[in-house]
């Protein structure tokens, strides 16, 4: 596949954003043809993820970038920004899931995370690395994509014949997301979906309860912390009423005795934000779920 078609799609579908945020957009690509070995329309959902992020913690006047080239036996992309920057102790963290760039400026912005946490893991699975850099919060941002260099081929085919690596999982299954903040379960949704799952969403205890009992889905992923009904009490009237589904917690809550309770109520894992990507994906593609043997969830 050819980056320069790969760029023009994924710049068209986020060109309404950037003209909405009233942003400047600068292409800087290579005059000759350059070939990657990569899934055309995971390479567009990475790079569209990427501008999407410059756009989304960029001010209404700034300036995005995307520059790309070769450099060796590799194909270098770069998005650049004058956006909000990040802080030199979160760029470690930034491609981690539920992880905001926000978190710091202390500046509201909607959504999540989970499209960095997407774009790393795509790019790993073409053979490639993503970096971030930025010289602090206002000093704007700038993340690095490197991919094998491929040789011409049909559009839509890996090069050589290779299957592309980000293939959906070997078995579709039913997913259930609980969280009361929309927007992070639209985002955990897309991202489910992107594997080949398929999701319902449940924004309160009482509707995740219901839902849950009828569709009966194989994973539920739930925040505690719901309005009408907490995560635990769900949790525990799950399992009451014989749902064998795998329950996970997703949840800000890490003490021992917080996993030891949640545990105790049904969940199979509990997982604190960030959420490790790699580690959701083995959970949910057929990790074991033998719950462990532990004390009674305290009432109420």
């Amino acid at each position: 596949m050819e980056l320069g078609g790969v760029a023009a799609r994924a710049i068209e579908s986020v060109r309404p954003r950037i003209a909405a945020g009233r942003q400047e957009l600068a292409i800087e690509l290579p005059p000759d043809p350059v070939w990657l070995e990569a899934d055309p329309t995971r390479l567009v959902q990475v790079l569209a993820n990427l501008l999407s992020n410059a756009s989304k913690y960029t001010g209404s006047g700034g300036r995005i970038t995307l520059a790309a080239g070769r450099d060796g036996e590799e194909v270098v992309v770069r998005v650049r920004d004058t956006g909000i920057g990040i802080a030199r102790e979160l760029l470690p963290r930034v491609f981690d899931l539920f992880v905001r760039g926000d978190e710091a400026s202390g500046r509201a912005v909607e959504g999540l995370g989970i499209g960095l946490a997407l774009v790393k893991r795509l790019v790993e699975e073409h053979g490639g690395s993503v970096t971030a850099r930025s010289d602090g919060p206002g000093q704007g941002s700038e993340f690095e994509v490197r991919l094998p260099i491929g040789l011409p081929t049909a559009e839509g085919q890996a090069p050589g014949g290779v299957v592309p690596a980000s293939s959906p999982s070997p078995r579709a299954i039913q997913i259930l997301v609980v969280d009361d903040q929309r927007d992070m379960a639209c985002s955990l949704a897309r991202l489910l979906e992107g594997w080949g799952h398929e999701v319902d969403i449940a924004a309160d205890g009482p509707s995740a309860l219901k839902l849950a009992l009828a569709r009966r889905p194989e994973v539920v992923l739930m925040d505690i912390g719901l309005p009408g009904m907490d995560g635990l009490e769900v949790a525990r009237q799950l399992r009451e009423q014989g749902l064998a589904a795998r329950l996970v917690a997703l949840t800000g809550y890490g003490q021992e005795e917080d996993r030891l309770c949640s545990l105790a109520c049904g969940f199979d894992h509990h997982l604190v934000k960030p959420v490790d990507l790699d580690e959701l994906r083995k959970l949910i593609e057929g990790a074991s779920s033998d719950r462990l043997a532990v004390p009674s969830c305290p009432p109420g």
